[in-house]
């Protein structure tokens, strides 16, 4: 431990280095003190894979994870788990870090098609997609916030022809999956202990959040576990993360097992195409790519894409799986015509709503000390970097468009105790992709001030958008429009979110700490009425924050459902031997963020596969 402390006090000596995002040769220090004297698990091992497996999977990533653990559990089968990016470094185990790790080499990187409905405020009027290039996936670069979903919306799942999906259903996988820390949620009936994803709110948080929850009791709302019996409501967040740092599903899943002799891992490995026969249209291999070199493995039962919902997608098109006309377009043999890429959803929110406050009590990057910050996170694995990507509320609330019943809310709130600016630049405005013109109008006057935020976030869009193929080469990144904003009744929604958002700032708790609104307008929306209905939809349209959430790419439904890609037990229509197990597989977006029900989906999808396989044998 000394070596570590003095090397890192070296590296502050000969490196500027100020705030809490921009330490890397502190963490690299520090962390690796922090991996080898409490995290039992090792890292996975990259192996070269053999010629020939029972079963391939596509994607280590939220669902590809899960699948891998659960399936090698019948020891007499053996799966090998393709990855096309490596496996997690130090930086990502630290929550506070989470932007940081956008527009690296764990990244896609991808960008939405330009759009004249949202997305106005960012450059090329295009949105940021961040996808996990990394084992565990988009797990590795969330925000941690464990949400599950609504209860209606597994219930609607199952109304559209998909028996066994219903929230009844599926709550056990949720509590099988979960290893849930909170003390005063021990005896609750819908949460587990045991599981292998760890769970519990962050050790750190501001005074701020206690706020925000006391102000949504204050209009009315009630504070509560959003993932038990009722969502409605305001809570403090619970996050995955574990002893401070970020649980993600490689680590929660794929560490623990890693010396099971019948899982290989293969890193930097890229699917180019899944073999299909054309005669039986049967599944039996995949075609990948690792350091340059194009190789095929071959699966003796099933090929599992667990690749996410840009990914799974791509590669099904790529395999001649997809819509006829557009695989003909770009001069790929079509094997099976089904509606892959269609039906996209996403979440999408207005961001950039900020409130100043007179107290020192937000998350300010240049107050906070690099050297005793992360010490207290090393040590003790506590303090400001342990916050979950920097959110800290979560609520569920009610338009006047919402269900009537109240149960089902259209807008969830996620707070922030700090503004587009609080890291005075350097990195939010990067991964976001604002223009030099509005950062520098709007959000640069306050730069290193105490400021929060609330974004309200659209919960299930009416629109419907879609991923198709640039061409056949499978490293051109797929065309990706989800359509944000087309519908009217999305933009009204998100309005009502703002102006109820407002109230909640207005609230009795925040009047301690002097809060009050930022009245800086947009430069494109100051010719509105600041905060009028039409200032607030210029605004929603211009900083279209999504927190990348994709999914419904290949819909979920029975064989009468035109638009369905799989069937209920996620084999892929028309072909044998072939499933989808992620976030494509939606019919309709969860109501909150996806990667705990994307968990839930591998956990169940692997049921499905023993069942399958297990019962044949009787």
């Amino acid at each position: 431990m000394g070596i570590t402390v003095l090397l890192a006090s070296t590296a502050l000596k000969t490196v500027s280095v100020t705030g809490l995002w921009l330490i890397p040769l502190l963490l690299g220090a520090f962390t690796y003190h922090n991996y080898n004297s409490y995290d039992p698990e090792a890292k996975v091992l990259d192996k070269e894979p053999r010629k020939e497996y029972d079963f391939i999977v596509v994607g280590g990533g939220s669902a590809g994870a899960v699948v891998a653990n659960r399936l090698t559990e019948v020891k007499n089968w053996n799966l090998l788990l393709l990855e096309s990016g490596p496996d997690e470094n130090e930086i990502t185990d630290v929550p506070s870090l989470a932007g940081y790790l956008q527009l690296t080499k764990l990244d896609w990187q991808y960008k939405t098609e330009p759009t004249s409905f949202a997305c106005l405020g960012f450059k090329k009027q295009r949105c940021s997609w961040p996808r996990g290039k990394v084992l565990g996936g988009s797990s590795v670069l969330n925000y941690m916030i464990y949400v599950r979903g609504n209860r209606y919306d597994f219930d609607q799942w199952e109304s559209f022809g998909n028996p066994g999906w219903a929230y009844r259903d599926v709550l056990k996988y949720f509590i099988k999956s979960e290893d849930n820390r909170n003390p005063y949620l021990a005896k609750s009936k819908y949460h587990g202990r045991g599981g292998f994803l760890t769970v519990q709110e962050a050790p750190w948080r501001t005074p701020l959040v206690a706020a925000f929850v006391e102000s949504g009791v204050e209009i009315g709302y009630e504070n509560r576990d959003i993932n038990g019996e009722y969502q409605t409501g305001f809570m403090i967040a619970q996050g995955t993360i574990r002893r401070g740092s970020r649980c993600s599903t490689a680590k929660a899943f794929l560490r623990p097992v890693r010396t099971r002799r019948n899982l290989d891992v293969s890193l930097n490995s890229q699917a180019t195409r899944v073999l299909i026969n054309p005669v039986t249209m049967k599944a039996y291999g995949v075609e990948y790519v690792k350091h340059g070199i194009k190789k095929v493995v071959y699966a003796r039962k099933e090929v599992i894409l667990s690749a996410g919902a840009i990914n799974s997608p791509q590669l099904l098109m790529l395999s001649g799986v997809g819509p006829k006309d557009h695989l003909k377009d770009v001069g790929i043999r079509v094997l099976k015509d089904l509606p892959v890429g269609e039906n996209l959803q996403d979440h999408v929110g207005a961001g950039g709503l900020t409130f100043l406050v007179d107290k020192p009590v937000a998350i300010v990057q240049n107050r906070l000390q690099a050297f005793p910050v992360t010490m207290n996170y090393v040590v003790n694995e506590r303090g400001p970097m342990t916050t979950l990507g920097g959110l800290e509320g979560v609520a569920f609330v009610n338009t006047k468009y919402a269900n009537s019943t109240g149960l089902w809310p259209d807008i969830q709130f996620h707070m922030a105790p700090a503004s587009f600016s609080s890291d005075n630049g350097q990195i939010v405005r990067k991964i976001l992709g604002l223009t030099d013109e509005i950062y520098d109008t709007v959000y640069k006057p306050i730069a290193n001030k105490d400021a929060w935020t609330i974004m309200p976030l659209l919960l299930r869009p009416n629109t419907r958008g879609y991923v198709r193929l640039k061409s056949s080469n499978p490293f051109d990144y797929p065309i990706m429009n989800p359509r944000y904003h087309e519908d009217r009744l999305d933009v009204n929604r998100l309005v009502e979110g703002i102006k109820i958002a407002l109230k909640v700032a207005n609230g009795s708790p925040f009047k301690q700490f002097g809060s009050r609104l930022y009245m800086k307008p947009l430069p494109n929306c100051k010719h509105f009425k600041f905060m009028s209905d039409e200032y607030i939809e210029c605004q929603v349209r211009t900083i279209s924050m999504t927190i990348y959430h994709q999914c419904g790419t290949a819909k979920m439904g029975p064989s009468w459902d035109p638009e369905a890609v799989v069937d209920p037990r996620l084999r892929v229509h028309g072909i044998e031997g072939l499933r989808v197990i992620d976030a494509s597989i939606m019919p309709t977006i969860v109501s909150g963020n996806t990667n705990a029900a994307v968990i839930m989906i591998g956990e169940k999808g692997s049921d499905l596969i023993k069942d399958d396989w297990l019962q044949r044998k009787r």
